[in-house]
């Protein structure tokens, strides 16, 4: 049919402008974040672009799903602007028969959700959380980024380095603050060097420095030159990787260890295709346009519903993560009530003029019992 493919086309003409916009803002937005976090040396700064692009992998699904409703909302909100579909019901077609045209275009896209949040998005999840691990686990000064204030490990000592040589482990211009039963001390340095003892200790050992040490609030404070201070570093680079998280595990390891957090992350995750698919045939009715109310209140109502229904859902997944609801009825309740809602909103475009029927509308029954003043 040439007017479905030209439906089609225009689908794809939407959304792809409509995932650019998302998907620029998101990734910005992770962007910004990482290097933030960066910048305060809670990430590695080598890992900050595949960090990005891991996060963006895990946002996919969600923009995917939006990119959907917000294609199909402005393709038909345009066909009711442009009055098409005055044209389209006056030629005998019901507005169902946008049906088979869009799942035609979305059908593609939500196999491509399926699998992104099926099998992609734990593997970009778990290869954040090792990057983060990583670098949490490196001792103290592998950690320090040049020219900023980083604080330890044990977050009792913050360090400040002019300059780090990791390849031969040189440290100039060094500033340590340390923190010990109640006593304040700080540490100045030209230089340092890391060194390994026989039995594994890494100890950075500073040449040519002052040490000050005190207690806050009091005047005595003791001052200390020295020629070689050797203060101990927290050492963690060998230490296996803790427990993963229930969204970096794969499918098979979900449903072999079916805990309560595990079924809610599979109903998260087998929700999304399914999420997908419903509000693209919830944005078919919701398209409709009132000439008196305008373009944008149907839009702002349609975005308003995608949120409830996402923010449902994640609801529906902590109670069943916390025990409070069963996993049999919460994979399906809000798809369900979703799906009644699209059912009723075709009704009421295809078969109802109106919400309450003529005949027991007010004006009617005013009507009704003063014929005279009708004609």
């Amino acid at each position: 049919m040439i007017f479905g493919r030209a439906i089609v086309s225009e689908l794809a003409n939407a959304a792809s402008a409509v995932f650019t916009v998302l998907f620029s803002i998101i990734f910005s937005v992770g962007l910004v974040r990482i290097i933030g976090q960066a910048a305060g040396g809670r990430v590695d700064n080598q890992a900050v672009f595949e960090l990005v692009a891991l996060t963006a992998l895990t946002w996919l699904p969600i923009i995917l799903t939006l990119t959907l409703f917000i294609s199909v909302l402005m393709a038909l909100t345009r066909a009711y602007r442009d009055s098409e579909m005055v044209v389209w019901f006056t030629s005998g077609r019901s507005l169902t028969a946008w049906i088979g045209p869009v799942l035609r275009f979305a059908w593609p896209i939500i196999v491509s959700i399926a699998l992104l949040a099926l099998f992609v998005t734990p593997w970009a999840n778990a290869q954040i959380d090792e990057s983060r691990d990583r670098f949490a686990k490196r001792d103290d000064v592998s950690r320090v980024a040049p020219g900023r204030f980083i604080e330890s490990g044990g977050t009792d000592r913050v360090f400040f380095v002019e300059s780090v040589d990791l390849k031969d482990g040189q440290v100039r211009n060094v500033f340590v603050s340390m923190r010990s039963q109640g006593r304040e001390g700080l540490i100045v340095a030209a230089e340092g060097i890391i060194e390994v003892e026989q039995n594994g200790d890494r100890f950075l050992v500073l040449k040519r420095g002052r040490r000050y040490e005190g207690t806050p609030g009091k005047l005595e404070y003791r001052t200390m030159e020295f020629d070689r201070y050797a203060i101990r570093l927290e050492t963690r680079a060998d230490q296996p990787i803790g427990e993963r998280r229930a969204k970096t595990l794969t499918l098979m390891q979900l449903m072999a260890n079916p805990t309560q957090l595990n079924l809610g992350e599979i109903m998260w995750r087998s929700g999304l295709p399914v999420v997908a698919l419903l509000v693209t045939l919830l944005a078919i009715p919701l398209a409709y346009v009132n000439p008196r109310v305008g373009r944008s209140f149907n839009l702002i109502a349609a975005v308003l519903l995608f949120a409830l229904y996402l923010n449902v859902l994640n609801t529906v997944q902590a109670y069943v993560q916390q025990g409070r609801l069963a996993f049999g009825i919460g994979v399906w309740l809000v798809h369900a009530v979703v799906l009644l809602l699209v059912v009723v909103l075709f009704l009421r475009r295809v078969h109802m003029q109106r919400w309450v029927p003529r005949w027991l509308a007010p004006s009617s029954r005013l009507v009704n019992r003063h014929p005279a003043n009708a004609a």
